[in-house]
């Protein structure tokens, strides 16, 4: 994805996969782990799955980047010499990297891949970038820490965003959850938001945009996508799509056809 933003600022969220971007112009900040962040151009960022964050322009003039979206699984084979297990989730102890000659062959394994001229090289300069992130820049997870509030509270976020997953388009309400789990909403609230950092309904539309984009992906309509995905109507999914992602689910899907014109027919 490519995108530049003037004044606005994302919503926290989280990611399934790890987003990994660099800034091409301006400054970006960033609410990450508690701690406000910047990425000047040619920063690499690197977002890990299921952690909240939030983004924006620094500065009035806005900000540019591009960004994939590799799953674990992709990323924790970028280095795996021999066949056998995928090794565990690389960890990025800090999420802004000065690394000039990363940042610009991420911008090369991107640009390949949004032309789709030629897959074969596309597909072999990002597992080479992502074989070089990882071995120079991840490290080995720390031990978890202690879990603040109620001991089982990443169990209980688990079965609640389980539920919210699968009634995706008629979704349980707090009081029909909270009852099946024998809590009360402001214990189930309470434990969601310390293993997730936001409450459920905003979990839940972070989700279905994540549908959502599979299915532009696949080429449906932004009208059709928000409604297999449970969001009231096109504008609602506009709406969490920019707060999300940053662009609207239109521009998203005809970047999609873009790419997919400008492969070479098989």
């Amino acid at each position: 994805m490519t995108a530049r933003i003037g004044r606005r600022h994302y919503a926290p969220h989280t990611h399934d996969e790890y987003a990994i971007g660099v800034t091409v112009d301006g400054l970006e900040t960033m609410r990450y782990r508690g701690e406000k962040i910047y990425s000047a151009a040619g920063s690499v960022v690197v977002v890990e799955p299921g952690e909240a964050h939030t983004g924006g322009p620094a500065r009035p003039e806005g900000f540019a980047y591009l960004c994939l979206y590799p799953g674990a699984d992709l990323l924790g084979a970028a280095t795996a010499a021999e066949p056998g297990p995928v090794p565990a989730e690389p960890h990025f102890r800090h999420p802004i990297i000065d690394d000039v000659r990363l940042g610009e062959a991420l911008r090369l394994a991107h640009r390949a891949l949004r032309l789709g001229e030629d897959p074969l090289e596309g597909e072999t300069q990002l597992l080479g970038v992502l074989g070089a992130l990882v071995e120079r820049h991840a490290v080995h997870r720390p031990k978890a820490a202690p879990q603040r509030g109620r001991p089982d509270a990443a169990r209980i976020a688990r079965q609640v965003a389980a539920r919210l997953s699968d009634e995706l388009t008629a979704p349980p309400t707090l009081a029909e959850m909270a009852a099946d789990l024998e809590l009360s909403r402001y214990q189930l609230l309470r434990a969601f938001r310390d293993a997730v950092g936001m409450p459920p309904y905003a979990w839940l539309a972070q989700h279905r945009v994540t549908r959502a984009r599979a299915l532009l992906d696949a080429g449906h309509r932004p009208a059709e996508a928000a409604m297999l995905v449970g969001f009231a109507d096109q504008a609602h999914l506009t709406r969490w799509f920019r707060r999300v992602l940053g662009v609207t689910p239109g521009a998203y899907r005809n970047s999609v056809q873009d790419v997919t014109t400008r492969r070479p027919a098989s």
